[in-house]
């Protein structure tokens, strides 16, 4: 059984090392890390999933951007702990955080991802909405939190500096 709650700031170093785990050295020379520098990640969407013991089990954090004139959430990382891979974690994750953004007035969400695995929870790939360079545009996808909140927007993907919209 799990915990799925908000990340705190004490937080912070165990869900970095559940990262830099699931996810290969350098992993923060991605494209996508570029519009998180700098940035304050959304801290009512961020969230850790614990054991009935407290052990780290999986992570999920969502940090604001802007495309055109239209904010919206990049998902990531998403992570779940390689010996509890399987157990349906990331999907929990994904669900109670994407519930909540919902709910917290978010329009739409972006990642770059796996289609056939983030398909699952109604993400398409986004047809002219670009990453920073070295970004396979593939791998650009979109989910609509509210109906059509993709509809027309095709530009880049932009930085937002600031606090988070609430």
């Amino acid at each position: 059984m799990y915990r799925i709650e908000a990340e705190r700031d004490a937080d912070w170093w165990e869900v970095e090392a559940l990262y830099d785990l699931c996810f290969a050295p350098g992993r923060e020379a991605l494209s996508s890390y570029r519009l998180r520098d700098g940035v304050a990640a959304v801290a009512e969407l961020s969230r850790v999933a614990r054991d009935e013991l407290g052990v780290l089990g999986g992570a999920i954090r969502f940090w604001p951007v802007r495309i055109g004139t239209a904010e919206a959430l990049l998902l990531g990382p998403i992570a779940v702990h390689p010996t509890r891979q399987g157990e349906g974690l990331g999907r929990l994750l994904m669900q109670d955080s994407l519930a909540a953004a919902e709910v917290a007035g978010w329009a739409r969400v972006l990642l770059v991802g796996d289609a056939p695995y983030y398909g699952k929870f109604g993400f398409q790939r986004l047809e002219g909405v670009t990453m920073p360079p070295p970004t396979n545009p593939e791998r650009v996808l979109g989910l609509d939190l509210v109906p059509g909140a993709w509809a027309e927007i095709s530009v880049p993907v932009e930085v937002t500096r600031g606090a988070p919209r609430t």
